[in-house]
């Protein structure tokens, strides 16, 4: 299944005095698009909290290319590269919509735990996500 890039828009907040966007907001924006990419697949943070499962993030990695400045938009796309069933690790692309300069490119961890922040299995609690995470993963 495709994912739609998530669109965000470079806000003045976001820059230092030469308009140039902070490397801290970098991750802020992967969070955005991870939330996006979850709604996509029909199972946002509000499906998933409602259950009783939560989503850490485990680790995040980001490799800085070029730099973005307001006003500009970028374009994150958002791939699912490893899902465990406990586990599941995405890979960003960050570019730069007009142009398609590619800004950042970044990696994150993430797990699934109940809410006393035990891990959990998706595979044995939730089989219908379970089956809908590995849609998407087959389809990168």
């Amino acid at each position: 299944m495709q994912l739609v890039p998530y669109v965000h828009k470079t806000q003045y907040y976001e820059t230092d005095t030469m308009k140039i966007a902070h490397h801290s907001n970098y991750i802020r924006w992967m969070e955005e698009a991870r939330v996006d990419m979850l709604e996509q697949m029909g199972l946002g943070y509000d499906v998933m909290e409602k259950s009783g499962i939560l989503s850490p993030v485990l680790s995040v990695e980001c490799e800085y290319k070029s730099m973005t400045r307001f006003p500009e938009k970028v374009l994150i796309s958002v791939c699912l590269t490893r899902y465990t069933g406990v586990k599941f690790d995405l890979a960003y692309e960050i570019r730069d919509k007009e142009s398609g300069t590619l800004r950042a490119s970044a990696k994150s961890s993430h797990c699934f735990i109940d809410e006393s922040g035990k891990p959990i299995s998706l595979r044995r609690r939730f089989p219908a996500w379970d089956e809908l995470f590995k849609k998407y993963l087959s389809g990168n």
